[in-house]
């Protein structure tokens, strides 16, 4: 493939302010994976521990305190993880590599931009060297890698990749996919009522997964949260800002947060301010930021992406105790968690809290009543301004990245839950036929050779911009990523710094 671009998927993690509050004053032009990696700010150096987020979300005292996540299956739709020492196998699966660089034996699984390692280290993370563990250390997270070494993705693999955790949520009876963790949000604001993006979250929350959202980073004086967060039924999440303490009464809304001035507020808040989670060692963002380094293993980021990892590790310690509550019911008992300051208090938003969801009983009125989208929606709409580029051109229309999209025709299957035929979507092969894939994970699926070219007429799948490029033990053996981006606008965006 020639250069394939541009973020068509923003991640919800900051790029480059070296404060918080410079990260608000910047706007996103698409969508994205929803974290930044700051090098200062008001955690200082070493940033807040995972011990300490534990600590602020009332899951370290009470009934929460032997909570660790077992039995809950958390699917995580990323940048792939890397195989640092902190990710324990054990607790790792590998679903599909849906990612252009699926095509690649030497990138597939693995996570060359570190957003993805840095959300699984704050769920499952064990790192031994810095002590540092994640929330829900006994949940089984599954990765289904999207996003490239600049963050690349169409919306198009976001709901194929949706679509897939909803047919195989039950493949491990004994961790079933429960939850679903989406820091990114896409490029595009279209009608919720007919937008396929929310059509696909729908029909997760209705299989009983609580997809968790992040709600953006445009900051508070943005008019809607990123899509697919906007979706009435799903569980939102801006972040706090914790004052480096592991005190509550001092938290209020990070200034970078998503709010809105029409339809949905976030639905809780959760911290996600320079958040010390795993370091993925010469990814893209660890070449480009060392500076947010902690240690030689852990890594800072601040973002909604962050604050939605938190919510869906706190998710599966409530799943674990509460395994009969429905996604509404979930969302009802957080939603009634710890007040916080300020502008947040205003606006009724509060802090996640396991013990409080704990000791709370979902309401007679918690299932949720809301227009459900019909998928019928343009895809590009979806999109947005946000698209993938492959030799200089861009992929627009009702396209996915493999040829044209019927959206009527997609939601029929997807409400039925069959747009999945071993490993082809809806017709498309795009990975292999089932669990025969090796890795460093546990339980790997099987990749697949992309027939066929790219949209833009380029001889291969395959771009060789990234040949030599290849994982040997912990880092990238040829280098740094400067100056191997792909073509268009890249993630910068999203406020690495």
């Amino acid at each position: 493939m020639s250069r394939a671009t541009a973020a068509a998927l923003l991640p919800l993690a900051l790029l480059a302010p070296a404060t918080p509050a410079a990260a608000a004053s910047r706007s996103t032009p698409g969508g994205g994976w929803s974290g930044s990696w700051l090098s200062t700010g008001t955690t200082g150096t070493t940033g807040t521990s995972l011990k300490d987020v534990r600590k602020i979300i009332g899951a370290d005292t009470g009934a929460a305190a032997a909570l660790t996540g077992a039995g809950v299956g958390v699917a995580l739709l990323d940048t792939g993880v890397a195989p640092v020492a902190g990710l324990p196998a054990a607790q790792l699966v590998n679903g599909p590599d849906l990612s252009f660089e699926s095509q690649s034996d030497d990138l597939r699984y693995l996570d060359t931009y570190g957003h993805g390692t840095h959300m699984a280290g704050i769920i499952i993370g064990n790192d031994t060297a810095s002590g540092s563990v994640g929330i829900a250390p006994k949940a089984k997270l599954t990765s289904i890698k999207l996003g490239t070494a600049n963050g690349a993705v169409d919306v198009s693999q976001v709901i194929a990749a949706i679509d897939w955790v909803v047919e195989h949520r039950n493949d491990d009876p004994a961790s079933p996919i429960r939850v679903l963790n989406l820091s990114y949000g896409s490029g595009g604001n279209p009608n919720a009522w007919t937008d396929p993006l929310q059509f696909a979250v729908e029909q997760a929350w209705k299989a009983g997964i609580v997809v968790v959202a992040a709600a953006g980073n445009d900051g508070n004086g943005s008019t809607t949260l990123a899509n697919p967060a906007t979706d009435p039924f799903v569980l939102s999440v801006g972040a706090t800002a914790t004052k480096g303490t592991s005190a509550t009464g001092d938290d209020e809304l990070a200034t970078f947060t998503n709010l809105a001035s029409q339809e949905k507020q976030p639905d809780v808040l959760a911290p996600g301010e320079s958040i010390a989670s795993l370091r993925d060692p010469g990814s893209n963002i660890d070449n480009t930021y060392p500076s947010a380094r902690t240690g030689t293993t852990l890594f800072r980021g601040s973002g909604t992406s962050q604050a939605a990892a938190v919510t869906s590790a706190a998710v599966a310690l409530l799943l674990q105790a509460r395994p009969s509550y429905t996604p509404d019911q979930v969302k009802d008992v957080l939603k009634r968690g710890t007040a916080v300051t300020g502008k947040a208090a205003a606006l009724g938003l509060k802090q996640v809290s396991v013990n409080t969801a704990l000791e709370t009983v979902p309401s007679s009125a918690s299932k949720q009543t809301w227009t459900p989208s019909n998928g019928s929606g343009n895809l590009d709409d979806a999109r947005g301004d946000s698209r993938v580029v492959s030799n200089n051109v861009a992929l627009s229309g009702e396209m996915t990245i493999f040829g044209p999209f019927h959206s009527a025709n997609w939601a029929a299957y997807a409400a039925l839950g069959k747009t999945w035929q071993g490993g082809a979507w809806m017709g498309m092969p795009m990975a292999g036929d089932g669990w025969t894939g090796t890795s460093f994970a546990s339980k790997t699926w099987a990749p697949a050779v992309w027939a066929g070219t790219p949209w833009g007429g380029a001889s291969s799948w395959v771009d060789p911009s990234w040949t030599g490029r290849f994982w040997s033990g912990r880092f990238w053996s040829a280098g740094s990523w400067s100056g191997r981006f792909w073509s268009s606008e890249d993630w910068s965006s999203a406020y690495w710094g």
